[in-house]
């Protein structure tokens, strides 16, 4: 799903080749990550199948959780791929700075400038552009009407789901209002003491790739344990995002759906859908097909408790389209 993500593939790659020194570059996540993407990318045969045993090895050297043969979840996986990748970045970029910083002061010659500290601006990458958008948690005091808001970023959003529903209407439950009383009461600085208040969440700017996770996984208090929700969730291809703050309707289209198959939390096996040169295609390991775009569909869910199908999406992956532009 991420390879087939266009801009973040190009960027990756292009990365990759501005700071190609084998000398230089200590092996990382975003190294082996670059170099897998590279050779599918540069690959000369028209089919066959790479095994990424560079990057999984990385993986299991910098995090135990994935040395065990325990299955692992793929949400879990993808943040914090995500985040590592960010990491790398931000140390690169702030040890390029400090270079330039300290030539910059043997060419300029001492200064006398005091500072109070180092001041830490939040680094923007290459990652953050692709998938970072901003939330905003609005909290408004019942007595004395005062908004409180509160903006927090996101690489992806997770949404708790309800049978027979749609992206849409999970969205909008996702930025309901909810009142917040009894023990739950909220400390208004205005009125310096605990009101009665509402809040809700809004997505305040929209991300260019809108990673979407289902909560499929939900611990049920009277089995005390997880149960998988094989609930039917409509996904549309094309997606619009009313009641965002700074733009009126961000238009998205779906390229991507990691897809969870089995009947429960512990185990299974993940399959992904790919839209690509307007084709859809099937990848279950090292087999690939072609797939009509109405099989889609047979990913949402079952509207019964109890069915054969165990095949549901899970994390979706929409593009950002441009003003007046067709995906």
């Amino acid at each position: 799903a991420l390879y087939f993500c266009v801009p973040f593939r190009e960027q990756l790659l292009e990365y990759y080749s501005n700071n190609k020194n084998p000398a230089d570059v200590e092996e990382n996540l975003l190294t082996c990550l670059a170099d897998l993407f590279l050779q599918i990318s540069s690959q000369k045969k028209k089919t066959g199948v790479l095994a990424p045993k560079r990057f999984v090895q990385r993986l299991k050297k910098q995090n135990e959780i994935f040395r065990s043969y325990m299955h692992q979840d793929a949400h879990e996986f993808l943040n914090y791929l995500l985040n590592e990748l960010v990491d790398i970045l931000e140390k690169e970029a702030r040890a390029t700075k400090s270079d330039q910083e300290i030539s910059q002061k043997i060419a300029n010659g001492p200064t006398t400038i005091s500072s109070n500290g180092p001041q830490k601006e939040p680094l923007i990458t290459w990652v953050h552009k692709n998938f970072q958008g901003i939330l905003t948690n609005e909290t408004r005091c019942l007595r004395c009407e005062t908004v409180t808001a509160r903006d927090e970023t996101f690489l992806d959003l997770s949404l708790d789901i309800d049978q027979n529903s749609s992206i849409t209407s999970c969205l909008k439950n996702f930025s309901s209002t909810e009142t917040l009383n009894a023990e739950d009461k909220f400390f208004c600085d205005k009125c310096c003491s605990l009101q009665e208040a509402q809040k809700r969440m809004k997505i305040k700017r929209p991300p260019q790739i809108l990673v979407i996770h289902l909560k499929r996984f939900k611990y049920i208090e009277q089995l005390g344990r997880y149960k998988k929700l094989s609930y039917r969730v409509v996904f549309p291809l094309e997606l619009k995002l009313s009641n965002t703050v700074e733009d009126a309707d961000a238009e998205y289209s779906l390229f991507a759906v990691v897809v969870h198959v089995g009947s429960g939390p512990n185990h299974g096996h993940y399959v992904s859908l790919v839209k690509s040169h307007n084709h859809w295609l099937f990848f279950d390991d090292e087999n690939v097909e072609m797939i009509d775009e109405s099989a889609v569909q047979t990913f949402f869910g079952s509207a019964q408790e109890y069915s054969s199908n165990t095949d549901h999406g899970y994390i979706l992956f929409y593009e950002r389209l441009v003003a007046g532009s067709t995906s």
